[in-house]
């Protein structure tokens, strides 16, 4: 093809010239297959995995697509190798499935010759109740999520259409026009086809899997939607209360439902009804003896929620925090359906592997600058802002350990004048701005500086709500969160973000905190995004991480030194 812009190494790694005409085309023909690693100036590198594989896989997508897409835009054959890995672990998906015949859950294959050898495995016979043929056999419905963990990390996923128990009835539905309002509401073509491709006609193919979708692009309306599909009692998980509670009034808004139909179950409030919103933190939440005067973990004391009502479906909001514990319950929860929603597949803690065999495989995404280009999301401006260290702290960071040095590096006082520089500036714009970081100390000193709100872990839930709305109102116009503002805040009107310091290289909060002001403004502003780190530094090193998600979803970061 005229002007090559990718090499294919036979290490399945993807070489991305972004000083090509056609590197934006070709990152998005290769994103559902591929995960970014490294982002330097002009080749962006891009690894094909198992797992990426897989979850294109289930997309729909064959090695023949893939290795089409990839051909189209390689500047050289595509290594022999490549093609063969590409081809053999894509055919995997599928080849084990779970199905349910006659009452019975049953494995089985297409293959004889691989379920023999599956079957031959010591750690798999411990899940097997007995052998029916060379192609299949029974296994207890206890083990269905443990047993496509460990096949998974055998490199044999499970395609699971065993179907799922029918939860008690609820009849949902999505409103036309705004509770209490005479504003119409219309769900949105993608939202509807991301419900649909979900919920399969209700089909066993369908019903449990992620949809990965921007902030602000309403993850919470797929939800609604797919609600309304199921027509079931549903448990939602969320990561905060501040989360759960916005969840309970988009519902009430945008649905037939009413205050005695959908409950919350949090910290502050244990109710239950027909829809229930928890939050993770409850359902971690450990029951403590004391003994010899230490307290001890004994028991998570509110699983029993799981079990309190016949749910037909669990929603798993921002899937990507889901705690460990939730984990090891989901693998006894795989007869009912279930969804997951985030912004991204990438995990700090590496258990993709759990999201994809207990959750679902992803089942729907849209490149974000596609949501940019139609109007569903705000345009972004990224910049880093560098700034230098005094002598000073230079001397305190120099002989610092290294553990230390992020904390100097990210708490540099020298931000506060950077701050201080870009509220001037986005104030004379009347813009509303967040400013976010990583060290309540920090937060505190430059709060009382500027005379600003501050959101942080120890602010009670009611006054955070007062303050959140505040902000909506316009009454104030700057806000500042700590991490806890990280996820699921609905402040549509928030044009701003500046970030003073962040938790290492986190990709995911990078991708979180550029969230919050991605809703499209009502006078068509871009959405700006700041991030501040100490030049020369670890932090340097570790912004250059966090900014790959983004990378990978098209946005450039403009590098300033100083404001």
């Amino acid at each position: 093809m005229t002007n090559p812009c990718i090499i294919v190494q036979s290490n399945m790694e993807v070489l991305l010239n972004v000083d090509s005409e056609l590197h934006h085309e070709a990152r998005d023909a290769i994103a559902p297959f591929t995960e970014i690693v490294k982002s330097p100036e002009h080749f962006h590198t891009y690894s094909i995995s198992h797992l990426s594989l897989w979850n294109a896989a289930s997309t729909g997508l064959k090695a023949s697509d893939v290795l089409e897409r990839l051909g189209k835009y390689s500047s050289f054959e595509i290594p022999a190798t490549v093609v063969t890995e590409i081809t053999e672990y894509m055919k995997r998906y599928g080849i084990l499935r779970l199905v349910l015949k006659d009452g019975n859950l049953i494995l089985e294959s297409d293959s004889e010759a691989l379920f023999v050898e599956i079957c031959q495995r010591k750690e798999i016979q411990d899940y097997i109740e007995s052998v029916i043929s060379k192609r299949a056999a029974v296994v207890s419905p206890l083990v269905r999520g443990k047993l496509k963990i460990l096949l998974t990390e055998l490199g044999f996923p499970v395609q699971d259409l065993a179907g799922y128990v029918q939860g008690e009835p609820l009849e949902i539905e999505l409103r036309q026009t705004l509770a209490n309002s005479d504003e119409r509401f219309a769900i949105r073509d993608y939202q509807k086809d991301a419900a649909q491709i979900f919920y399969a006609s209700g089909s066993e193919k369908g019903g449990s899997g992620v949809v990965v979708l921007p902030c602000g692009s309403g993850k919470t309306i797929i939800g609604m939607a797919v609600m309304a599909l199921v027509k079931t009692h549903t448990l939602i998980l969320t990561p905060s209360v501040t989360a759960a509670r916005q969840w309970i009034r988009e519902l009430l808004q945008k649905t037939n439902l009413t205050e005695e139909q959908v409950k919350e179950y949090s910290g502050d409030i244990k109710q239950i009804g027909p829809v229930t919103v928890a939050t993770y933190q409850i359902l971690t939440q450990r029951k403590k003896t004391e003994k010899n005067s230490q307290l001890k973990d004994k028991e998570f004391t509110n699983f029993s929620l799981f079990e309190s009502q016949k749910w037909g479906l669990m929603i798993y909001d921002e899937v990507h925090l889901l705690p460990a514990p939730v984990f090891r319950f989901s693998a006894d929860m795989q007869a009912t359906r279930r969804l997951g929603l985030t912004a991204t597949l990438v995990r700090e803690d590496h258990k993709e592997t759990e999201v994809f065999s207990l959750i679902g495989p992803k089942k729907f995404d849209i490149p974000w600058r596609i949501l940019e280009s139609q109007g569903w999301i705000a345009q972004a401006k990224c910049h880093e802002i560098r700034t230098s260290m005094n002598t000073e702290l230079r001397i305190s960071y120099a002989v610092a350990p290294l553990r230390d040095k992020i904390s100097i590096a990210g708490c540099n006082p020298e931000k506060f004048n950077v701050v201080k520089n870009l509220l001037e500036k986005h104030s004379k714009e009347n813009d509303r701005i967040l400013i976010i970081g990583q060290y309540i100390e920090q937060l505190e000193t430059l709060a009382k500086e500027i005379n600003t709100p501050l959101i942080t872990g120890k602010t009670p839930n009611k006054e955070r709500d007062k303050i959140y709305d505040s902000f909506r109102r316009g009454d104030i116009r700057i806000l500042m969160v700590s991490k806890v503002g990280n996820f699921a805040i609905d402040l549509p009107d928030a044009s701003v973000l500046i970030q003073i310091s962040g938790t290492f290289g986190s990709r995911q909060e990078e991708a979180q905190r550029l969230g919050r002001v991605l809703r499209p403004k009502k006078d068509g502003r871009p959405a700006m995004f700041y991030s501040i780190v100490t030049k020369d530094s670890r932090e340097q090193e570790f912004a250059m991480n966090r900014q790959l998600f983004l990378v990978e979803q098209g946005y450039g970061y403009e590098v300033i030194s100083g404001v």
